[in-house]
């Protein structure tokens, strides 16, 4: 039991328009890490939030004729919801709109400002909009626009404050070259170190062109610009200006896990600000992939935007988990298709899981009337089954600590299907015809039982729900939020008599258009042949027929 402290961090998203499959899974990633924290004792705090103020959301708002509050509080109700369904287990929720931030934030310019590292200056240059982001003509693409989101940027001249960035250029430098796991993956790292030594200008902010935002303490003309009110969001729920014991207990943060287009304002932005405050950097800045769609990126002129809460509703939320989290490379770009979704569904859940726990819960209800007996001595298969389990238990473990999630998902469905393969190596539906092999049949429920336990502490990051009736259907005590990395790391814990609860599946299959259209091509297949046999039959008939005819036709001539 570990009992560390454990803080784990998404971007706070941006309430301009819906969440999309994409979110979706960069929350999925961080429950997961938090609940296996959890599961190893860790004192966890995990963070999400809603990044609220700008230029951009001030617009929408006007064009839907309602307040900016009015505007971002129905959206950021949808966000919540999403996380709802998601079973995703925040334990605080941040936005930027929130008086406990706004004062955060303004502490945080106060403190910068008067150690001398923010300026009142005039900013010109390219700005946009949607991305909230500064470019100079240099930084645009081929059709001279935006170069994260190929929109057209507008020329911005106004007063504004400036923040000493450049300052802090080669102490960033030497801090990522002296922690090399603090910009992970190695190509994000290798990215942000390229773009430092081209050189850090001074970071532009404020505005004075709109007024959604917070506003400058020292001067109320002026809102702090988006990414310094947005990354001052990390330091809020933890006490940074109220809780003094509660922050130094989660800072630094553990993880801030980001999308990999905005890496660079976390990784660099970021750390400049912490290092003017004299605060200790995160411990590591995590930029995981895009998710494509059928290989095309998503986007809204393609219309092939992935609605997740249309996928919860359909498949249910541990498929969806299960399907991001398993799929994908943490720190690579990775393929949604709803196909391959229903295809795991059908192979590793229902096939795989689910008849595991059908199989077993069915054949200790019909060979011990539902009784799991104490198992005496080891065959060399047990032992086997036992190392691998064990195996599995070690593996995920490291796997999750070193966040290789699809590596950690892949070990512990290859002890899923060793546990199947148990079954048929050591047939119980044999043993159960031999009274001499009772002991021997005790042996093999109780080991599958046990597997079972194991399996469902090892899936709960992952698949919470599932884990959960997996739990309640084996009929173990307590819950499954109360069981520990300790409790599965050790063989034997299932307890002798323990009576077992009903059978239910976990995952129905799910029959698939393809498998409809295949079926019906082969029936049609079956009947065509069955029609031209038959008709061959009927012709094979006919000539014996006429071959008998001539040959008494020519008898009778003789």
């Amino acid at each position: 039991m570990s009992n560390k402290n454990f803080y784990i961090t998404t971007p706070i998203y941006y309430p301009s328009a819906k969440l999309h499959i994409g979110h979706a899974y960069c929350t999925t990633i961080a429950d997961s890490v938090a609940r296996f924290h959890r599961l190893a004792g860790d004192n966890v705090m995990f963070l999400t939030g809603s990044d609220e103020h700008g230029q951009k959301i001030q617009e929408k708002a006007e064009e839907a004729g309602i307040t900016p509050i009015a505007y971002v509080d129905n959206i950021v109700a949808g966000f919540q919801n999403l996380w709802k369904m998601l079973n995703i287990s925040n334990d605080d929720f941040v936005r930027t709109t929130q008086e406990r931030h706004e004062k955060v934030v303004q502490e945080v310019f106060r403190r910068i400002y008067d150690k001398g590292d923010i300026y009142l200056g005039s900013y010109k240059g390219l700005y946009c909009t949607p991305c909230e982001s500064y470019w100079t003509e240099l930084q645009l693409d081929e059709n001279g626009c935006c170069p994260d989101c190929g929109r057209p940027v507008k020329e911005v001249a106004e007063e504004a404050y400036f923040f000493k960035m450049s300052r802090y250029a080669d102490r960033l430098l030497k801090y990522i070259d002296d922690n090399p796991e603090f910009i992970q993956p190695v190509s994000r790292r290798n990215e942000m170190v390229n773009f430092i030594k081209q050189g850090l200008e001074d970071l532009c902010i404020s505005r004075t062109s709109f007024d959604w935002g917070v506003p400058v303490p020292i001067n109320n003309k002026h809102v702090i610009y988006v990414w310094f009110d947005a990354l001052s969001n990390y330091l809020t729920p933890i006490g940074f200006l109220d809780n003094p014991e509660r922050f130094s207990q989660f800072w630094p943060a553990d993880v801030h896990l980001v999308g990999k287009e905005i890496v660079r304002f976390h990784s660099i932005i970021w750390p400049c600000i912490l290092m003017a405050l004299d605060l200790p950097l995160p411990k590591q800045i995590y930029g995981h992939g895009w998710l494509v769609v059928d290989g095309t990126k998503m986007s809204k002129s393609l219309g092939n935007v992935v609605d997740p809460v249309a996928l919860i509703e359909k498949y249910g939320p541990d498929a969806i988990r299960y399907f991001l989290l398993r799929e994908i490379n943490l720190g690579q770009d990775g393929n949604f298709s709803e196909l391959a979704l229903v295809q795991r569904i059908n192979s590793d859940l229902a096939n795989d899981l689910g008849n595991l726990l059908h199989r077993t819960i069915s054949m200790v209800k019909k060979y011990q009337g539902g009784q799991v007996m104490a198992s005496e001595g080891r065959s060399e298969i047990d032992e086997s089954l036992i190392n691998d389990a064990m195996a599995a238990v070690k593996a995920f473990d490291e796997g999750m600590s070193t966040m290789e999630i699809s590596i950690a998902i892949k070990q512990v469905w290859s002890f899923i299907s060793r546990a199947n393969k148990y079954i048929d190596e050591t047939g119980p539906w044999a043993l159960a015809k031999d009274e001499t092999k009772k002991q021997e049949l005790a042996n093999v429920m109780y080991n599958l039982v046990e597997s079972l336990r194991i399996i469902s502490g090892l899936i709960f990051p992952f698949m919470p729900v599932t884990a959960a009736k997996v739990w309640q259907q084996l009929n173990m005590a307590g819950t499954i939020e109360e069981l520990r990395l300790d409790d599965i790391s050790v063989w034997g814990k299932t307890p002798a008599g323990l009576m077992l609860g009903e059978a239910q599946q976990l995952f129905p299959r799910i029959e698939l258009e393809g498998d409809k259209q295949a079926e019906k091509a082969q029936a049609a297949k079956q009947a065509a042949e069955a029609k031209a046999a038959k008709k061959a039959r009927r012709e094979a008939q006919k000539a014996m027929e006429a071959a008998k005819a001539a040959a008494r036709a020519a008898e009778e001539n003789k």
